[in-house]
């Protein structure tokens, strides 16, 4: 009997735990959800396949997105910003990518690195001077961390930044950068005493023109092609003091800290690469028809969708889970790299899948899936690749 007793507490402790957990999005997420959606499907998807070919920045589509506040969902209202939670930002990026990634990605580095980076960590100078423009989309920023020798391994920078007194003097080329050309601001990472590993690495805002800055050519990439992915040149750039984050050498943390929550926006945009795939195949499965039915009617092909929805919606869960951890002010490294993991492998395994659903038509690109495929490749590798989450993951599991 006490036994049984026992596990009555402990079944009403689940309950009372249970019924706290509301999966349903809030009146608010649901009108920004259907914003999203429809600036998607009337802004985005027209013209998406010629910008690819043409890898054209989608500079209209990125104003108009400012517009919306979907540049600084996050920030506080008094520098710009919409003083939107993260789950509502993730259900941006999903929307988005769901149509454009290239876009999205544009929204996922302005918000989740630059303007993160300078609210939570920039002095209120800082946040006056940038922050207030970049929350707004008058400009757009970049993140400068890695470099042709630092990708994975962050700490092994090789650009300088020498301590002149009162300013720093920059040096080095940093690589694959989002905005390369389009952005204002620039946030650099960079070593300013090498005896002190990564403790001897800051953090420093440059500016657009500054003399000595030069940008490279542009990427011809496999996916992501409208994005502005460049390398960046750096021959003693003087840097002001006052334009350092944070406290000397704390440029290591500040990229870590900043990439965890990047990692979340990331995660949503392989889970909106992942839905429109799937919402594309599912939709082909019920128009296209084989030995005499559509091939939805096929088990072949039912199962495939089945498998796509299920794993899209448990990817889904993750995504929201690290944002509303974030949300909470709770620990999101663990459950951000989680999401990202687990995200990246759905958007690779669905748009595979759904050119396969297409058939020959998967292969051409009106159909928009293949464009898909190669767009979800990126999201295994940048803020962090799969290798990269799984070491962040066992560590704090292991820590445990």
């Amino acid at each position: 009997m006490r036994y049984s007793h026992y596990n009555l507490i402990l079944a009403l402790s689940f309950y009372h735990n249970f019924k706290h957990m509301d999966f349903t999005l809030t009146e608010e997420q649901k009108l920004i959800q259907q914003a999203a959606r429809d600036f998607a499907q009337n802004e985005l998807l027209p013209g998406v396949i010629e910008r690819d070919d043409a890898q054209k920045f989608p500079a209209e589509q990125v104003k108009k997105m400012g517009e919306l506040g979907f540049l600084g969902m996050m920030v506080n209202p008094k520098y710009g910003g919409s003083g939107l939670d993260a789950v509502s930002y993730t259900i941006v990026m999903e929307e988005l990518s769901k149509v454009d990634a290239s876009s999205s990605v544009v929204v996922s580095v302005n918000n989740s690195l630059v303007c993160y980076g300078i609210e939570a960590y920039g002095t209120e100078e800082q946040k006056e001077k940038y922050l207030t423009k970049l929350a707004t989309g008058e400009i757009i920023g970049a993140f400068c961390l890695s470099e042709p020798e630092a990708g994975s391994d962050a700490t092994s920078q090789k650009t300088t930044a020498i301590d002149k007194g009162d300013h720093y003097i920059l040096n080095g080329t940093k690589n694959w950068i989002t905005n390369g050309s389009t952005a204002s601001v620039y946030i650099v990472i960079a070593q300013t005493d090498k005896e002190k590993g990564h403790k001897g690495i800051n953090a420093l805002i440059v500016e657009k023109g500054a003399e000595g800055f030069e940008i490279g050519p542009k990427e011809n990439k496999l996916g992501i092609r409208g994005s502005d992915t460049h390398s960046l040149l750096f021959n003693d750039v003087k840097v002001p003091k006052e334009n350092r984050i944070g406290e000397d050498g704390f440029g290591f943390k500040f990229a870590m800290k900043t990439l965890s929550g990047g990692r979340i926006g990331i995660a949503a945009q392989a889970l909106g690469i992942a839905a429109g795939a799937y919402e594309l195949a599912k939709k082909y499965s019920k128009q296209r028809k084989a030995f005499g039915t559509e091939i939805s009617n096929h088990q072949a092909i039912a199962f495939k969708l089945a498998d796509m929805h299920t794993q899209i919606e448990a990817a889904r869960h993750l995504v929201y889970k690290a944002a509303w951890d974030k949300d909470q002010g709770h620990n999101f490294d663990l459950s951000g790299a989680m999401a990202k993991l687990y995200a990246s492998q759905v958007a690779m395994d669905t748009t595979v899948e759904a050119v396969q659903v297409h058939g020959g038509n998967g292969f051409v690109k009106d159909y928009h899936v293949e464009r898909l495929m190669r767009d979800a490749k990126i999201t295994q590798i940048y803020e962090g690749t799969s290798e990269i989450q799984k070491i962040v993951i066992s560590r704090s599991i292991l820590r445990d």
